[in-house]
């Protein structure tokens, strides 16, 4: 569902109650650019964890291939910050 930020004004009930009981996310619009989305908050919650999970899996396998490498293969906390930034996007 797609709706601008007038119409997701005009009833904002009606968007959180679709999101929580229909599971049924609201995309909002502003100025015809999406720019936001309403979901459950179990939902977002289930999304945060699935990508601090995946964050923590990509962090292990970094330290896992430094070590393998050794001390050649090390990088600083500079370097991992950066690579951080790079993944995130």
């Amino acid at each position: 569902m797609i709706e601008s930020m007038a119409m997701v004004r005009s009833h904002l009930a009606d968007v959180v109650d679709r999101a929580r009981r229909d599971e049924i996310p609201t995309i909002i619009t502003r100025r015809g650019r999406q720019e936001a989305v309403v979901i459950d908050i179990e939902e977002y919650q289930r999304l945060r964890r699935l990508a601090e999970d995946a964050e923590d899996a990509w962090l292990n396998r970094l330290a896992d291939e430094a070590e393998t490498e050794g001390f050649d293969g090390s990088v600083s906390l500079e370097e991992m910050a950066a690579m951080l930034r790079a993944h995130h996007g």
